[in-house]
């Protein structure tokens, strides 16, 4: 094992996957590259790239070939994780890592891995996720935040969706983000309120859905990051390292102070924790209610969510807006406001599923229910008009939100999604769930649950039950998977 005394390196690392085809098949290790970086001078100290076999190289499709072009002939002769696992370990143990959405993604397949191999994972001692980190900061000016829409947007050639050449891509589009940063934050105030690069700008034209892609760009030569002059500027005050190097223990001259007072836009502290804790699809958490209420009563705290026969078709549009936690989320409106919809007496189809998990590895619970024909004209609509939204370098698979299974075309069904948010040590569902006692009182009581428990959950929505379900259209494209989520917000099953 290396040393551990001075690891001040920043460690930037990605992983190639598997891309799994079925619900619960999870991913396997294909290809792990890292690069580390001094914090002082911003270069590349040391680097190590490996092909991995899988344990089943059937996992290896289509998909996941179409995905980064990793084939199963050019891992059969790789080594297994467990042979790598060392050296991985030695790269990453006690430094900083950084990467490109490797907080939802790369850190939770890593720890998968050596899980597998029943070893202890490595720990960092910070952590640089640049998905996150310039989303919040450096805006919408360069489109979705994708590491291929932002190399693009810059001039850096086309993203090759392997380890080593993406890790160096991220550390050269972190250079370039903060060399625009640091300008404007040093620019005149009268300069920086009428620039057209505001950090606020938005230069992305939704008119068709897709970002300017063919226009001229910056200049395709990076900035040099091997002088070593004394004219440089020191690394602390280039703003992506200003809080690595402090917590990596470097020393240097204070940063460079702007024209105006400003927060640190790279604390990551905050973002970092509503990350590791907030569900992939988040809902804000709704007020408790009282345990009872009248069907009127429900309603009435619900005149937002239309009926289907309600919802004008051409009065659907779908928009991007910012999302500083994550990737940019994208909304379905209607006449200008989230379209959300009331559905009534739907039949169960099938009962509450657990086979689906969220980053987190909580199951992402759901049950499948009969939709109605005005219903499906509707979510039909919908999902063409997200579909085209998709950005043309997005590499996911549509999945209608709408079920017709062959040979019950007549019978088509949807899946609902009852979320559940980390609460202490625990877990508890955002859903409000009411049930509807037996005429003639017909009254609704709020169903409060002591704990998290599915089994509980089951008992109530059974297949054949009937509910009506308040729910948001939220689309996402996340892991080669693209399409809407329907979301209840507040579900009252019948005890009928």
């Amino acid at each position: 094992m290396g040393s551990t005394i001075d690891r001040s390196e920043i460690a930037f690392f990605d992983l190639e996957t598997t891309v799994p085809t079925r619900p619960g098949q999870g991913y396997a290790i294909l290809e792990f590259g890292s690069i580390l970086v001094c914090p002082k001078k911003v270069i590349e100290l040391e680097s190590y790239e490996t092909l991995v076999r899988p344990h089943d190289l059937s996992l290896i499709t289509t998909l996941s070939v179409r995905a980064n072009g990793i084939t199963a002939d050019d891992v059969v002769s790789a080594p297994a994780f467990a042979d790598v696992a060392d050296k991985v370990f030695d790269l990453l143990h006690g430094r900083i890592w950084a990467g490109h959405n490797i907080i939802r993604f790369d850190c939770v397949r890593l720890r998968e891995a050596f899980a597998q191999i029943n070893r202890s994972p490595p720990e960092p001692k910070g952590m640089i996720d640049s998905l996150p980190l310039l989303t919040q900061t450096f805006g919408r000016r360069a489109g979705n935040m994708k590491m291929a829409t932002l190399a693009n947007y810059f001039g850096l050639g086309k993203q090759s969706h392997r380890s080593l050449d993406d890790v160096r891509m991220n550390l050269e589009v972190l250079k370039y983000c903060a060399t625009v940063l640091f300008l404007e934050s040093s620019l005149p105030d009268v300069l920086t309120g009428n620039s057209s690069a505001s950090p606020n700008a938005i230069t992305r034209n939704r008119s068709n859905g897709r970002t300017d892609v063919d226009g001229p760009g910056p200049s395709t030569s990076p900035p040099s990051s091997s002088r070593n002059d004394d004219n440089q500027i020191s690394p602390l005050s280039n703003p992506i390292f200003s809080l690595v190097a402090s917590s990596a223990g470097e020393q240097g001259q204070e940063p460079v102070k702007p024209n105006r007072a400003q927060p640190n836009p790279f604390d990551l502290g905050p973002l970092v924790d509503n990350i590791e804790t907030e569900p992939l699809q988040s809902n804000d958490v709704m007020e408790e209610e009282p345990s009872t209420a009248t069907q009127s009563n429900i309603i009435s705290e619900s005149n937002e969510f239309l009926e289907p026969d309600q919802v004008s078709i051409p009065s659907v549009t779908v928009t991007a807006v910012p999302y500083f936690r994550g990737p940019q989320k994208v909304q379905i409106l209607h006449r200008d406001v989230p379209l959300q919809i009331h559905c009534g007496a739907l039949n169960v189809r099938f009962g509450v599923s657990t086979r689906f998990v969220d980053h987190a590895g909580r199951p992402r619970l759901s049950f499948v229910v009969d939709a109605s024909p005005n219903l499906c004209s509707v979510l039909d609509a919908c999902d063409n008009i997200a579909k085209r939204f998709v950005d043309s370098d997005s590499n996911s698979e549509w999945r209608p939100v709408v079920s017709r299974k062959p040979g019950f075309y007549n019978s088509p069904t949807i899946r609902l999604q009852l979320p559940t948010v980390a609460e202490g040590d625990g877990v508890r569902w955002i859903t409000e769930i009411y049930q509807k006692e037996s005429p003639p009182s017909a009254s609704i009581q709020r169903i409060v649950f002591s704990r998290y428990d599915v089994a509980e959950l089951e008992q109530l929505i059974r297949p054949g039950s009937f509910v009506d379900a308040y729910i948001s259209l939220d689309p996402y494209d996340y892991q080669q998977n693209a399409g809407i989520r329907l979301v209840v917000k507040k579900l009252i099953v019948d005890s009928n």
